[in-house]
């Protein structure tokens, strides 16, 4: 029998939707909530230097591409507060410095690089002002990426929850809820929002391993929401499509190419190429600036390798022998051609994805962001 992520919640008001605070600024220091304590312990770090958000970033304390984004944009902000700095000449060196430094937490999420050039690019366009100024104009624009990315996540939602039925059965893979981005989610927002729409829709969580971010994260959501959710193990994916429990895969991503190839959490691209065998709409939910249209495709993406210890001593219990040769690569890359659609702030895009995609970024170029309205 499949186990349930047991889920009514007495409190309605529980229900109503409450961005989880993943990431915030003091007014001196980061605080973010610590992902690797979880499920079992909800603790707030308050992280006050590049080093600290670094740290934070490798270790996946703070996790999924949207929030190591803003994570380290307010952390490069930390990181320069006490700069000493007079003149331009002296706060360059020092702010592309700290850029850089937090940029090689980790190579496959391009949201990470996205957010820090936007904050040097910022400071540049204003280099002629006093460097207190200059350090002002950063922290505005690093808190203001919070409220953005809460814009855009709403927008995905909105478009994303069109593509599901009411009944409907859906897999995710990793997480891609409000712990991934600043408060509301990627993929498994989309499925949030649909049922706040009044859909019954049932979360079908692969548990993700080495770092079981479905079960610790994933679960864990899902039932802060109040969405019924079923946790299984990353082999039973295949018996649940077959039993037709499930009718969607939606999931998140670390760097989309400029054709629609997708790296995401490992794992990703066996569900997709299972998704096809059995005819269920296979579907990426990702902002605009995870999609990368500098490289042509997913070879060119580089991919993060960690550490066997993940594998062999997962969580601090042994669970293979020392000396073993261990592969662990954090992602893997889709083809689009296994993708149904991509799922943007701007809408759904499909194939071909190389004109889909660039004609997003041309609207977007053209008309700035709005809300979508709720009705």
């Amino acid at each position: 029998m499949l186990l349930e992520c047991g889920l009514t919640l007495t409190d309605r008001s529980r229900r109503e939707h409450m961005p989880i605070e993943t990431i915030t600024w003091t007014g001196e220091k980061v605080r973010l909530i610590d992902q690797t304590l979880l499920p079992a312990e909800e603790r707030h770090l308050e992280l006050g230097s590049v080093e600290e958000i670094w740290e934070a970033i490798k270790m996946l304390r703070v996790r999924g591409a949207p929030a190591i984004g803003v994570a380290a944009a307010l952390g490069l902000c930390a990181g320069i507060r006490g700069s000493r700095a007079t003149s331009w000449a002296e706060f360059e060196p020092e702010l592309k410095r700290a850029a850089g430094y937090l940029a090689s937490a980790r190579p496959t999420a391009v949201n990470l690089s996205w957010a820090l050039e936007r904050m040097v690019r910022l400071a540049e366009t204003v280099r002629d002002q006093p460097v207190a100024a200059i350090k002002e104009r950063l922290l505005a624009e690093a808190t203001a990426m919070i409220e953005e990315d809460h814009r855009i996540c709403r927008a995905m939602g909105e478009h994303g929850a069109a593509l599901l039925t009411d009944g409907q059965g859906v897999l995710t893979h990793c997480n891609t809820g409000g712990l991934a981005t600043a408060g509301l989610g990627t993929a498994l927002n989309v499925v949030f929002t649909a049922h706040r729409q009044g859909k019954r829709v049932h979360v079908f969580a692969d548990e993700t391993r080495p770092l079981l971010q479905g079960a610790r994260l994933t679960a864990w959501e899902c039932l802060r929401e109040g969405v019924p959710c079923t946790l299984i193990c990353d082999s039973m994916a295949a018996v649940v499509m077959r039993q037709g429990k499930v009718k969607s895969v939606l999931v998140g991503a670390d760097r989309i190419a400029a054709n629609g190839d997708t790296a995401n959490k490992i794992g990703t691209y066996m569900l997709a190429v299972l998704a096809k065998e059995h005819g269920i709409g296979f579907y990426v939910v990702a902002p605009l600036s995870t999609i990368d249209r500098a490289i042509a495709s997913g070879d060119e993406i580089p991919i993060e390798e960690r550490g066997a210890e993940e594998i062999i001593r997962g969580f601090g219990r042994q669970t293979a022998p020392s000396g073993v040769q261990v592969f662990n690569p954090a992602f893997d890359v889709t083809p689009h051609r296994l993708i149904a659609g991509i799922v943007t702030e701007r809408g759904v895009a499909g194939p071909p994805y190389t004109e889909s995609l660039r004609a997003m970024f041309e609207e977007s170029a053209m008309r700035p962001h709005r809300p979508v309205k709720r009705g």
